[in-house]
């Protein structure tokens, strides 16, 4: 495992401050937006569609705090942008979207700097304000949105109308305690790795912040390499992956093969009580990976002689099968979902840091095995 200390210079113009939202292209954006709400406890906050005069994309808008996911789909036969992509990758992130400042002088840059335009910098405003938003094109099929508010103070943006709908279900379940996007990883082909994550230091000002490669992470039959990048202020982090060379195929070439190329692996979703987020979780439903009792028999000796204190019981993190990584300064608590959709791509990930600002390099080789395992299952 590698950190880096090196920011590179501070950039002139422009600040990337936080995740802004995920949207999503599903087949089925209402009953997607429903399933995120009763597994994850998100609330709609907005929508665009028929009744609001869209007519070419339904747009349903969930949040949970500082999450926003939004999820859209076509609503007539001949939209052959979205029909290819569903047809291509199924249900996936297409816009990974970023809270800017000056959302002009950060896409002239990237432009400048050799990125791909998606659409020029437009203007959306209504009552509740005006924002100011510029796409990109990134890995894959994926774009990056930057998105100006300009002290917008509507609910998510112009133009879209507030659910009136209330399911009387979401009530009746625990709070998942979800605040907000962590991370997202992005899984390439192999050998794109570098020039992916070179791409963000040379368009948008990136710097390296985290990397592994194989010899670090494996399990007996695959293995990984993965560069993580960030912004300046370090608000903003993508971890970037890539399949390596094992016995079998590794889980990140088996998303390749499923999502048709590079694209969005897994969300990380951040929480400052793991265990009631879990237990909530757990409660609606939601499946996770499943973790062997050994991973635990191992953590309890590791800790012995850790400079580290894991507060939490090992007890219930076994029971709940939360993993834990730590260093001399302190640890994270993770856990992962299975796949939220039948091809074996997309998955969350919740996560709970106390100081520390790592990835979970010690929990890779019993992730691996257990999405090995699932895997197997799938013949694959």
């Amino acid at each position: 495992m590698t950190t880096y200390s090196d920011k590179g210079p501070k950039p002139e113009v422009g600040k990337f401050l936080a995740f802004d939202h995920l949207s999503f292209w599903v087949g089925n954006a209402k009953q997607a937006a429903h399933w995120y709400c009763i597994r994850f406890g998100f609330k709609p906050v907005g929508y665009k569609g028929l009744e609001t005069g869209t007519r070419k994309v339904v747009s349903h808008v969930v949040q949970l705090n500082d999450t926003i996911f939004v999820l859209n789909s076509p609503l007539e036969p001949g939209n052959e942008e979205m029909g290819r992509y569903l047809s291509k990758h199924g249900d996936g992130v297409k816009d990974i979207a970023f809270t800017v400042e000056d959302c002009e002088k950060i896409y002239k840059r990237a432009i400048e700097n050799g990125a791909v335009s998606v659409k020029e910098p437009w203007e959306e405003s209504d009552e509740d304000g005006s924002v100011t938003m510029a796409s990109v094109q990134t890995y894959g099929d994926t774009i990056h949105t930057f998105v100006e508010r300009k002290n917008y103070k509507g609910t998510f943006l112009p133009h879209y109308k507030l659910s009136q709908y209330v399911d009387p279900v979401l009530s009746l379940l625990p709070d998942t305690g979800i605040r907000f996007v962590d991370h997202v990883v992005g899984n390439q082909p192999e050998d794109e790795m570098t020039s992916t994550s070179d791409w963000y230091l040379k368009t948008l000002q990136f710097h390296r912040f985290w990397s592994v490669d194989d010899k670090q992470v494996h399990s007996r039959y695959s293995s990984l390499r993965s560069i993580v990048v960030t912004n300046f202020e370090e608000t903003v982090k993508m971890p970037i992956n890539e399949p390596a060379k094992g016995e079998r195929k590794s889980q990140i070439q088996e998303y390749i093969d499923y999502n048709g190329g590079a694209g969005v692996q897994h969300i990380a979703l951040n929480t400052s009580d793991i265990i009631a987020t879990i237990t909530a979780l757990r409660a609606r439903g939601v499946e996770f990976l499943n973790i062997p009792s050994t991973y635990y028999e191992n953590l309890r000796e590791r800790l012995k002689s850790a400079k580290v204190t894991v507060t939490e019981s090992v007890d219930v993190l076994e029971k709940l099968q939360v993993l834990v990584d730590y260093d001399d300064q302190g640890y994270l608590l993770q856990i992962f979902s299975r796949p939220v959709q039948d091809r074996p791509t997309l998955f969350l990930e919740l996560i709970q840091r106390k100081n520390h600002t790592g990835f979970g390099v010690g929990n890779f080789k019993s992730l691996f095995e257990a999405i090995e395992k699932e895997q197997f299952d799938r013949g694959n």
